[in-house]
């Protein structure tokens, strides 16, 4: 049964937002109305009476969106499948995952029924539908792979040439073209799915064991931060893409200076057998202490997409780092991040880089200029979260099975922008686009200055950290899927299965 909830409900002040308040802008580019479906069949009907109405429909799960393509829908309908949230065995074998379903939920449900995991993101309240449809990852994505590259059917409804919506089962054999575009170039691009299906997926890990080091601000010069990120980056690019590292997620937070701040390295090691033979995540924690000043952290920041780290912190000793094990379901759902309101309170601003090879001497000077620069009454806010990336996750054919094409990276950045007060968002995003466009011109040139454009240092950006500003240049579709022929081929099957564009926004596969 459909809730419609419309300007004059109750609930519509706060169901026609999401969690980043930055959106909608005005309340004029808002929705009309929030379909509340809680079947397959409760979306097509949504579906069907939006289209015939004329209205544009947008879909939301999670809520999590980075940019204004849900709720910025102004008279439009947007379709909430929140309440699809099965997580279940599937009939004939397999499992099923609704889109509503939220990441915790998931790694819950798996591990109960069946000890078995699905490598998803660390932020455990998005919403299964945008995270696994744009080629989510996570912490076991080295050792186990991406999200995608487990799928192997889903249930999408589309709108064909006369109108009309076609619900459909795709997979290998069925709809092939349909079924590789949604396994990362995002589901609302081509229709809206409803339901995923898995085959086979791996076991989960017995515990994970976490530690890291810290470096405090106020010491910090440009020499040492160089220092640290390249040994960080070098480690990456060479010992850590070896396979007995691949249980290894690591991630480095470069915040911003300021009092008392600290740059975190974390790591955590994810135990299969129950042997937890530390002397990997050992060896890598070593490198630091030729850093200077390095701190120990047993319980470092687990997430990258938190805009505080906390670190417990005493000195680092060779060989003898403070590591804290855990039951892995207990670690990895008891210290999910992603908050638990279902409306966000928070502004942000967020962008991404895959790298294929260590930091340049001349990028981390520029990210050290911007890092240690600040904005005129306002607390900058600004983290550059570098996550470890590569191992199971380049496995080179999947490229071409899957619509992720960045298969050759060995680390993953998100920079984050976090703030309160409107009337600080031009200043900030001012701020916040100089210095990504800054960095990305140090070792990038001619027109694909200012992006980190497929080359010998970079593999472009993340579809499912969308940033706006990169729709200025005309070849903004190539730094998400690549310079080869996968977004002509994306484009044919919008043009299948959506020829009237009813799914679009300032991002989505060009008709």
């Amino acid at each position: 049964m459909i809730e419609t909830v419309t300007r004059n409900d109750s609930l519509y002040p706060a169901l026609s937002r999401g969690r980043n308040a930055r959106f909608p802008y005005t309340d004029a580019e808002a929705v009309a109305r929030v379909e509340l479906c809680e079947t397959a069949e409760d979306v097509a009907d949504a579906l069907r009476r939006a289209v015939a109405a004329g209205l544009r429909p947008t879909v939301r799960a999670g809520a999590h969106c980075y940019e204004d393509f849900v709720v910025n829908n102004p008279n439009g309908v947007l379709i909430d499948v929140r309440k699809l949230s099965q997580i279940s065995a599937a009939p004939g074998g397999g499992y099923q995952v609704g889109p509503g379903a939220v990441l915790g939920e998931i790694y819950s449900a798996l591990f109960e029924q069946a000890g078995l995991n699905l490598p998803l993101g660390s932020c455990y309240t998005v919403g299964a539908g945008g995270h696994i449809s744009g080629g989510g990852y996570g912490l076991l994505t080295r050792q186990q792979g991406l999200t995608v590259d487990f799928l192997t059917a889903a249930d999408v409804l589309t709108v064909d040439a006369s109108g009309k919506v076609v619900a459909q089962r795709v997979d290998r054999h069925h709809h092939p073209d349909l079924f590789r575009a949604i396994r990362g170039a995002g589901g609302a691009n081509f229709g809206i799915i409803t339901n995923f299906y898995f085959d086979k997926l791996p076991a989960a890990p017995k515990q994970l064991t976490s530690g890291g080091v810290s470096f405090p601000w106020d010491t910090m010069t440009e020499e040492q931060f160089i220092h640290i990120a390249q040994t960080y980056g070098n480690y990456m690019a060479t010992r850590g893409q070896e396979k007995d590292t691949w249980p290894m997620f690591a991630m480095m937070g470069l915040s911003h200076k300021g009092p008392n701040g600290r740059i975190g390295i974390g790591m955590n090691w994810h135990d299969m057998d129950g042997k937890n033979d530390l002397s990997v995540p050992t060896e890598f924690l070593d490198l630091f202490l030729k850093c200077g000043d390095a701190s120990s952290d047993s319980d470092p920041q687990t997430s990258a997409h938190a805009p505080v780290s906390r670190f417990q912190v005493s000195p680092c000793v060779e060989g003898k780092h403070r590591f804290s094990t855990t039951p892995w379901i207990e670690a990895t759902v008891g210290r999910g991040s992603g908050g638990s309101g279902g409306y966000g309170t928070t502004r942000g601003k967020y962008k991404s880089c895959y790298m294929k090879q260590n930091f340049t001497t001349a990028e981390l000077k520029r990210m050290y200029a911007w890092l240690t620069r600040d904005i005129p009454d306002v607390n900058t806010g600004c983290v550059i979260a570098v996550d470890s990336y590569g191992g199971a996750a380049n496995q080179r054919h999947l490229a071409h099975e899957t619509s992720v094409p960045q298969r050759s990276s060995v680390m993953k950045l998100q920079f984050q922008m976090y703030w309160q007060k409107p009337e600080e968002d031009a200043a900030r995003l001012k701020y916040f686009d100089e210095m990504y466009t800054d960095i990305y011109s140090a070792n990038v040139q001619g027109k694909h200055a200012g992006t980190p454009f497929e080359g010998a240092n970079y593999e472009g950006c993340y579809i499912n950290y969308p940033d706006v500003d990169m729709a200025r240049y005309d070849f903004w579709p190539q730094l998400y899927y690549g310079t080869g022929d996968l977004y002509p081929f994306l484009k044919k099957v919008k043009h299948r299965y959506d020829p009237h564009n009813v799914f679009h926004n300032s991002m989505s596969i060009g008709a």
